[in-house]
């Protein structure tokens, strides 16, 4: 069993920066994808950001793109990742949930709204206002 915790969100204004952890537990292998999904009220669940081992392969949602920047840290059976983001603007504004599959391929994952996920943390908040 894959276990999440996330930290980071909070609120921030147009053109500000915020950083999302998200420390994972029970990886099965070395193959493995852990991402960030996110969701604003009203809207459909969208994949922002997977990365993949042990390649590191990564998958950017179009609108992220250049602003945000997925990580990681340490050993597959405990790997923490990290979402980097930088410009952000109020259409940033949602839920942020990190994600885990125990199998790679981060744009198979990112995609699909999330119905390709197994594991997912509580979800963290992150607001862009003025």
């Amino acid at each position: 069993q894959v276990q999440l915790v996330e930290s980071g969100g909070g609120e921030v204004q147009p053109g500000g920066s915020l950083r999302l952890s998200c420390a994972a537990s029970g990886l099965r292998s070395k193959y493995y994808t852990l991402g960030w999904f996110r969701q604003a009220p009203g809207k459909t669940r969208e994949g922002v950001s997977c990365l993949s081992g042990p390649d590191g392969n990564t998958y950017y949602a179009d609108s992220v793109k250049g602003r945000f920047t997925i990580s990681r840290d340490g050993a597959k059976n405990s790997t923490t990742v990290y979402l980097q983001m930088n410009s952000l603007q109020p259409e940033d504004t949602a839920v942020y949930t990190c994600a885990a599959s125990n199998s790679e391929g981060p744009s198979w994952h990112c995609s699909g709204y999330g119905s390709r996920i197994a594991f997912w943390a509580q979800g963290t908040q992150v607001t862009v206002s003025s």
